[in-house]
């Protein structure tokens, strides 16, 4: 899918979320969208676990 398509679709379904959940079941589905994609990286292999740990714990600099 182009990216476009893709940002249409995202924009339509946090659309959605926020007209049927309101705004706490908008900011509830876009965090359950951005986990869901984080866990698609991870499992693609694009997203180093350990890398984003230690960047985040100060370990090492994400530079």
């Amino acid at each position: 899918m182009k990216t476009t398509v893709i940002g249409a679709l995202l924009g339509a379904i946090l659309a959605w979320a926020a007209l049927s959940f309101g705004f706490g079941g908008f900011l509830l589905m876009a965090l359950f969208m951005v986990v869901g994609a984080l866990v698609a990286r991870v499992l693609e292999g694009r997203v180093d676990i350990r890398a984003l740990r230690d960047a985040l714990t100060g370990r090492r600099s994400s530079s």
